[in-house]
């Protein structure tokens, strides 16, 4: 009999950004039997918790039906160690919460997010990660810079959580007294310190790290400042812009929000759909492309895969063996063909998933696209 794994637990104090959860290392986690629980719960009001609850207890009573007798025991006691964090109460501003379970591999993750999850219950050879990994794609982290002529604001925006980064501003009175001086030297020296502000912004983002790891950056503000700053900025900086936003720099902070995931949100639905349409022409072409769920898989396992292109929300049926970890489309056998092991049933979109984090390849759900879905929903754009 093996030991008994170290217990690892991750359970952060704080509302977490879907961004900061580790999904490459979550998929690489899988074992032979179903003995991985994946629980997703609406959590943003007592009724949610109370509803999400009463759909996970009902999941339960029917999985422990019908799992096989010598899974029983694990699969109660993985429900012991999840049963706490299902009952906890809501914190504020948490909308969802996902928690990974596994009894037998001494294995509890939870994470508490400002994002809504759909109520889900898995049971699995491995954490469950697709509907995270849809919200990763939807909700990257992205920047806002707030500003006027006189003072600018850099915000970080992670899964709805706004953190502000750095600030900076300038006293146009104090900097420059009219006194004596004429109305048009006044002006040409107030313009020339609003130039000299905007240029020390432009230059602190462009030696910001971290951008580089951001969808993009919104500009918002009143007036023309936040043109005249775009102007200014140097190429790959400029790049980065997905829009500008025309408020008050007293807007509320939740406003902030919604009004800037709204333009990052029609930004990435925009690349979705020019990578749907860069798959379209290389598979039109005969190019670097793949389709089917076979010949991707294929192209995943051998590293080939530069961009999986799947639609959102589409479930294609089929089974992978939880001993070679072999799966494909369709019915499901008794026994894997290739190495005779136990098989489960799975939505094979999700296997390719974890396949493609496992080999470093890029991730791109689109929501809706008719050639997409007439290859089967999945497709993948290749490296060579």
């Amino acid at each position: 009999m093996q030991p008994k794994p170290e217990f690892t637990s991750i359970s952060p104090g704080n509302l977490v950004a879907v961004t900061e959860i580790d999904l490459g290392a979550l998929a690489e986690i899988y074992d032979e039997m179903d003995i991985y629980l994946s629980i997703y719960m609406k959590s943003a009001s007592t009724a949610d918790l109370d509803a999400s609850r009463s759909f996970v207890a009902s999941r339960f009573r029917a999985m422990e039906k019908s799992l096989p007798s010598e899974l029983r025991e694990s699969f109660r006691s993985t429900v012991s160690l999840a049963q706490e964090a299902i009952e906890s109460p809501s914190w504020k501003g948490e909308r969802s919460r996902v928690i990974l379970a596994s009894s037998p591999e001494s294995f509890l993750h939870v994470y508490r997010m400002g994002l809504e999850a759909e109520p889900l219950v898995v049971l699995d050879t491995s954490p469950f990660l697709l509907p995270l990994a849809r919200l990763r794609d939807e909700y990257l982290d992205w920047g806002l810079l707030l500003l006027d002529s006189q003072e600018a604001k850099l915000f970080v925006i992670r899964s709805r959580i706004m953190e502000e980064m750095s600030r900076s501003s300038i006293d146009l009175m104090n900097k420059h007294k009219k006194g004596g001086w004429s109305q048009m030297r006044f002006d040409r020296l107030r313009k020339g310190a609003i130039k000299s502000f905007f240029t020390q912004v432009a230059e602190d983002l462009a030696n910001l790290d971290n951008l580089q790891g951001m969808r993009g950056l919104v500009l918002a503000g009143p007036g023309e400042a936040k043109s005249q700053l775009k102007e200014l900025l140097p190429p790959q900086v400029r790049d980065r812009v997905l829009g500008l936003l025309d408020v008050p720099m007293g807007t509320v902070p939740s406003e902030l929000v919604k009004m800037g995931d709204q333009v990052a949100l029609d930004y990435e639905r925009s690349v979705s759909k020019k990578r749907a349409e860069e798959l379209k022409s290389n598979v039109l072409k005969g190019q670097l492309s793949s389709y089917g769920i076979d010949p991707v898989r294929d192209a995943l396992t051998h590293g080939r895969v530069n961009t999986l292109v799947m639609l959102s929300d589409y479930v294609v049926p089929g089974w992978i063996c939880e001993k070679c970890q072999h799966f494909q489309e369709g019915a499901r056998p008794e026994v894997c063909p290739q190495c005779g092991g136990r098989t489960s049933q799975v939505n094979v979109l999700e296997e390719l998933y974890e396949l493609a984090q496992r080999t470093g390849a890029e991730v791109e759900f689109v929501e809706e696209d008719e050639f997409l879905q007439s290859i089967g929903g999945v497709g993948a754009i290749l490296r060579y």
